[in-house]
């Protein structure tokens, strides 16, 4: 076939590791993140989120074509759903759109955004990423999120899983993360020290085999909060996240790097 672009045109779309209904969600979509099509099926397509380059397979029905020209544009898409509630976009027909915060408003002009030909109005103020941001910032967007339960997969407002809720709050502040807790721990500058901890910093865990596994923002050098069950505040320390709840650790620190 000849190379395909699409936009998500809808809240949420999932991601699946296999073309069907029942395959494990393994990311999500959110409005307005664009892709490259690089397979297809007849109801299912395999996608490309030129966001974080992360794979999966999307009914093709909740994206709207896009031309090379606009998916090119789209790359450059400085304004976002700020962490709010009842952030709403309504189409040519009057249908309204619920979006969760980090969802992309692309070619956003006089109070318009557009997905390919379909056009939108947004009905709040959105938030531009690309000016200067800081720890403080990071922190508030963070704490927005508090007890939004953990969805493996999850990126959105009502279901986020670890490393996508660490990446959602830096989107909302203008620096990309990778979508796996993995890939993140690769970017950033190193912190040698807990105690050197500065807010906005962000943790990642190992499991028995090494692997990093686990992924929070530091609120301070002895407080994390991070998506186990739901985005929550755990104290830390060099051994790792100590959940009082269950009276016991969780989570052992491996690394700490630094993106602000």
């Amino acid at each position: 076939m000849g190379q395909q672009y699409g936009i998500c045109r809808v809240a949420v779309a999932p991601l699946r590791t296999e073309a069907s209904d029942k395959a494990e969600i393994s990311s999500q979509l959110l409005f307005g993140d664009h892709v490259e099509v690089l397979e297809k099926t007849e109801k299912w397509w395999l996608v490309y989120n030129a966001y974080d380059g992360y794979e999966g397979w999307i009914d093709f029905r909740q994206l709207a074509d896009l031309s090379l020209e606009q998916y090119v544009k789209n790359h450059d898409c400085d304004h976002v759903v700020p962490a709010e509630l009842a952030s709403i976009v309504i189409d040519s027909t009057g249908s309204k759109y619920f979006l969760s915060p980090g969802s992309n408003l692309p070619m956003l002009d006089e109070g318009f955004c557009y997905l390919g030909e379909e056009k939108f109005m947004v009905m709040f103020t959105p938030k531009k990423i690309s000016g200067f941001h800081t720890a403080d910032d990071v922190i508030q967007n963070a704490l927005f999120f508090q007890n939004v339960p953990y969805l493996w997969g999850g990126r959105n407002l009502f279901g986020l899983d670890c490393s996508g809720f660490v990446q959602v709050v830096y989107k909302l502040n203008g620096i990309q993360l990778k979508r796996d807790a993995w890939q993140q721990a690769e970017q950033g500058t190193d912190v040698n020290f807990l105690p050197e901890v500065q807010p906005g910093d962000v943790a990642f865990f190992d499991n028995d085999e090494g692997r990093i596994t686990h992924v929070g923002i530091m609120l301070n050098a002895n407080e994390i909060i991070h998506a186990s069950g739901k985005v929550r505040i755990d104290p830390i320390d060099d051994q790792g996240i100590y959940n009082a709840e269950l009276g016991k650790y969780t989570h052992r620190l491996r690394i700490i790097k630094r993106f602000i």
